[in-house]
């Protein structure tokens, strides 16, 4: 089974919590109990997510040798200037052994409270946080549009959800070298 989620901020990225509300108590016509998310958001994050049984298939979209692109749109703040843009392009020191890989920084809005969109092809604990932190800005709104070629779906209205088309599963086999019909 797959499904695309717009998880909902206050919601977390887990099969089951004994507090909190998760992701999976979110999919309400699921037919397995085997699903679980793909990668996290955190619990103030909210956008695409994907729900899958598809161990295979989520292993490769999140393995940082496959490379898979993932956009978000943010509200910082913090003016976000050509600098950052800079900084973003070369990696950026998050405290961890190593830099972050390259990323790419669109300005959408420059001022007091800046609009970004920003593309990563890791998935480090809290990174886009951490990455513009380390520049001196601070997230106040975060939502993932994207994972690989899968878009969330901009009829999804927070805490909605549905199946994949077959167009879509075919799509994110495809690229993670699982499409059989390739």
């Amino acid at each position: 089974e797959y499904y695309m989620l717009h998880k909902p901020a206050g919601v977390i990225s887990a099969t089951k919590d004994d507090r909190d509300k998760t992701v999976l108590d979110l999919i309400t016509d699921k037919k397995r109990n085997d699903l679980f998310p793909v990668g996290r958001l955190d619990k103030d994050t909210e956008g695409l997510l994907l729900i899958t049984n598809d161990g295979e298939l989520a292993h490769r979209l999140l393995s940082p040798k496959k490379h898979v692109d993932k956009v978000y749109y943010a509200k910082v703040q913090g003016k976000v200037d050509e600098s950052d843009v800079k900084a973003f392009a070369d990696g950026v020191d998050i405290g961890d052994d190593t830099p972050t890989k390259s990323a790419d920084l669109r300005i959408l809005k420059s001022e007091e409270e800046s609009e970004i969109e920003l593309t990563i092809t890791e998935g480090r604990f809290h990174q886009v946080k951490r990455m513009l932190a380390a520049c001196g800005k601070t997230v106040k709104d975060l939502k993932r549009l994207s994972m690989g070629p899968l878009r969330l779906d901009e009829a999804l209205a927070p805490g909605g959800f549905r199946p994949l088309t077959d167009g879509e599963i075919h799509t994110l086999l495809d690229i993670c070298g699982l499409n059989p019909s390739t």
